[in-house]
């Protein structure tokens, strides 16, 4: 029988069924020792684990609000330190926490430095509050708050690059995976984890009401993100690429095989998703190693 007292995110959380960012955790969790310490910003994950008066986390853990987890990370790093405990630090967030609301304070734990993890789970929309648009959401994607219909055809925005933004501040760790790679995410967080000063990791986790998918579909589009080169498999250390998924013989699928699954692309038009194919050939030509 499973021992769940011996795993650091139990069952019995309310995320929906297939969700690929509790597949996402689970991953990350395994790469964790006891001695660590989490805090989860305001979102999905925070919600479907923590429904008052239960709790599915085996470890420390925090909630703070969207905006301000990057802060309270840092208060306890510095009560650690003054502690001298080598505990670890790792801050779990969705991508409007990461690539809207909480932005500044994030940039602030950079620029000090501190040896803290950050950990976005990017669903590329606020999922737990209706599937409005984010910093995160594609381009074309039909959203609450970029609908598609007679006069737009979703999301004219693109994907704002997050990893950019990290390495321009200097961090000694950046990365990228998606939940359908849970090795390489469980890879990662050990590799960030010791690597000295703040650490990135970014994870594509598909979201079955915002991506509308069916159950068993977040690993499918997770590994489509990647094989297509729309979300490649990327690592960076002190600022160089250092691994990636696309190889200088890496043979693309075409991007419509991972737009076709999702009902948040299905009313672009072919002249539409020759764009963003046209984004995924800039990303090969730009991460090949």
């Amino acid at each position: 029988m499973t021992n769940y007292k011996k795993q650091k995110l139990s069952p019995g959380h309310n995320a929906c069924a297939g969700c690929g960012q509790l597949s996402a955790v689970q991953s990350v969790m395994r790469a964790l020792s006891d001695d660590t310490i989490l805090i989860s910003a305001t979102g999905c994950l925070e919600v479907t684990t923590t429904a008052y008066p239960q709790s599915a986390w085996q470890l420390p853990w925090i909630h703070s609000l969207f905006e301000n987890a990057a802060p309270i990370a840092s208060g306890i790093k510095a009560a650690l330190n003054k502690k001298k405990k080598k505990t670890k630090v790792v801050i779990q967030a969705g991508d409007g926490a990461t690539y809207d609301i909480g932005l500044g304070l994030i940039s602030g734990m950079w620029e000090r430095g501190e040896e803290i993890l950050y950990i976005c789970y990017d669903t590329e929309a606020y999922s737990n509050t209706g599937v409005q648009a984010s910093g995160s959401t594609p381009w074309g994607a039909n959203t609450v708050t970029t609908p598609a219909g007679e006069k737009s055809f979703g999301s004219s925005q693109v994907k704002k690059d997050m990893l950019k933004i990290a390495l321009a501040h200097g961090l000694n760790y950046v990365a990228q995976s998606t939940s359908a790679f849970p090795d390489d995410i469980t890879n990662k967080v050990k590799k960030a984890l010791a690597t000295p000063g703040p650490s990135y990791l970014q994870i594509l986790s598909p979201c079955m009401p915002g991506w509308q998918i069916k159950t068993d579909q977040a690993g499918q589009g997770g590994r489509l993100a990647v094989q297509t080169g729309l979300y490649p498999l990327l690592q960076y250390i002190h600022g160089e690429l250092s691994t990636s998924s696309i190889k200088k013989d890496f043979k693309a699928l075409p991007v419509n095989d991972y737009l076709s699954i999702q009902g948040r692309f299905q009313h672009l038009s072919k002249d539409e998703i020759k764009q963003i194919q046209a984004l995924a050939d800039k990303n090969i030509k730009h991460f090949a190693l």
